[in-house]
């Protein structure tokens, strides 16, 4: 399967620019190109799999910059996916490595787990730590959200359908406010809301190649959500991955499942509003995920709804299209990298002069409220799905800023 896509490239060079490690070190093999000449070179025998190959490897983000910037349409999401998979497989980790991955695998993926993880690094940010633990205690938000989503959330008016809402492991450990606030304007526009009991979609085993976990994940995911007309989600990675679970799981039932899913962004964006929205005077800087603009191709999902509210001010910060470093567990496994692109990140949010910025990933939130604590200027970090549910509710601009995560 590999080879079948590594053909579709004809080296013309176009993904170099957009990549975020060509671009700060400027090597071929640490470019989409480079790395496509290593995966053809391993299948030749050319080159055997070993611990240097690897490291080209480890070194993406899988930001996706490169494949809407592909002339020829290579899919290089399905080739970084399947080749992370055969690193696993084939390379032996050192200890360290090895431990601070496996470790990222018994806690992310189930939130209970990783509020007790949160309240532990609360605590370890004094203490001396380890070399390869810091990122884990470093990254680690200080806010904390617990809001209580109802199984089932009404539409307002006559229903204009049964949708079931992703809740899922960072979003539901960390930004279950989030969850709650998505809950609620999708029901305010007149969607059923059903939130079955869930685990996780699988995105950040699959993305870091651990695919037999992700497919695991995935299929009990697909059995959560049956009896709905479509699955809405609010985290962007998570979306990339279900839109995908045709061709990662291989069976027709995956296939219609992926073919339910939307972007929250996506569906608002689609649907006349129903409830009314009051004004938000704000200036926001909506910092696109690369998971929306690159994976789904859905750049700026969240512009057409937030366009409908009064007085708020959107503006883009530079560079969109580069990756802020956060890239599943990047920031831990390769924290000098995601720092570099996590401060530039936060530098270019700064540089709008906004008094909140906003992004559809909670990883993104997470990362780059990281950088903006780092330059002592934390600016409020909201999801956009917040900012329309603070003008449904009319709940103003000051209390909005003064509420939120920084």
């Amino acid at each position: 399967m590999i080879r079948e896509y590594t053909s579709d490239c004809v080296h013309c060079g176009f993904c170099l620019p957009t990549c975020p490690t060509y671009v700060l070190w400027q090597e071929e093999m640490d470019s989409p190109r480079g790395r496509i000449h290593l995966m053809d070179a391993r299948l030749d025998g050319t080159i055997a799999l070993n611990t240097t190959v690897a490291t080209h490897f480890d070194r993406c983000l899988g930001c996706m910059a490169c494949v809407s910037s592909c002339p020829s349409g290579v899919r290089y999401d399905r080739l970084i996916e399947s080749t992370r998979a055969a690193v696993e497989q084939e390379v032996l980790r050192s200890v360290g490595d090895g431990f601070v991955r496996g470790l990222l695998f018994r806690v992310l993926p189930y939130p209970w787990r990783m509020r007790v993880a949160l309240d532990l690094a609360a605590v370890g940010r004094a203490l001396p730590m380890p070399r390869r633990l810091r990122p884990l205690v470093d990254l680690a938000p200080p806010w904390r959200a617990n809001d209580a989503v109802p199984r089932v959330t009404p539409a307002s008016g006559t229903s204009r359908g049964r949708v079931g809402l992703l809740s899922g492991c960072v979003q539901r450990a960390v930004f279950s406010d989030v969850n709650a606030a998505t809950a609620r304007v999708l029901a305010a526009d007149g969607f059923e809301v059903v939130v079955p009991p869930q685990g996780c979609c699988g995105a950040l085993s699959v993305h870091a190649g651990r695919l037999e976990e992700g497919k695991a994940f995935a299929r009990r995911l697909v059995d959560a959500f049956d009896d709905v007309e479509l699955v809405v989600v609010n985290s962007s990675g998570c979306g990339s991955h279900l839109k995908e679970l045709g061709w990662l799981l291989g069976d027709e039932r995956a296939a219609t499942f992926a073919e339910k899913v939307r972007d929250v962004g996506e569906l608002l964006g689609q649907t006349p509003p129903r409830a009314p929205r009051h004004p938000l005077p704000l200036k926001v800087a909506l910092q696109d995920s690369c998971h929306l603009r690159h994976a789904q191709r859905l750049p700026l999902s969240s512009r057409v709804s937030l366009a409908r509210i009064p007085g708020l001010d959107v503006v883009e910060p530079d560079e969109q299209d580069l990756c802020c470093g956060s890239a599943g567990i990047y920031n831990v496994v390769q924290p000098t990298a995601a720092r570099e692109l996590g401060d530039r990140k936060a530098a270019n949010v700064l540089a709008t002069r906004s008094q909140a910025y906003a992004s559809a990933n909670p990883g993104c939130l997470v990362q780059i409220s990281q950088g903006l604590r780092r330059t002592a200027s934390p600016l409020p970090a909201l999801h956009p799905i917040e900012l329309v549910d603070a003008s449904i509710r009319n709940v103003g601009a000051g209390p909005l800023l003064r509420s939120a995560r920084r």
